[in-house]
């Protein structure tokens, strides 16, 4: 099994970024993919999660509005466009797929945001 993390970077603040995770060697059918981001010297923090069972998402309220996250089936690739980034955004950002009650992790990509 593996998650691949792409698309951090360093941006200013109020710039755009879109992150990618790309599946393999489990589906996605019938899981929850979620993203999880852990800031220099804090907890991880779950911050969105969508279900391919219903389509249902969830975002934290630190992200709410401003983060949208999105699954493309054949490509087993799970996306979450950033938007009006600000610097308490810079953190790892990891993905994360639940499946038949195991979890399985990316090794995430940083994301960096200058005021």
């Amino acid at each position: 099994v593996s998650l691949v993390e792409s698309g951090g970077g360093e941006v200013q603040s109020g710039e755009s970024l879109r992150l990618s995770c790309a599946i393999s060697g489990v589906t996605v059918e019938n899981s929850v993919i979620a993203w999880f981001r852990r800031a220099p010297g804090q907890e991880a923090e779950g911050i969105s999660c969508i279900s391919t069972v219903d389509g249902s998402t969830f975002y934290a309220d630190s992200v709410k509005g401003r983060l949208t996250i999105s699954i493309n089936d054949a490509e087993e690739t799970v996306y979450l466009q950033m938007s009006g980034l600000k610097p308490e955004d810079t953190a790892t950002y990891y993905c994360a797929a639940e499946r038949d009650g195991m979890r399985y992790w990316g090794k995430g990509t940083l994301v960096t945001v200058s005021s």
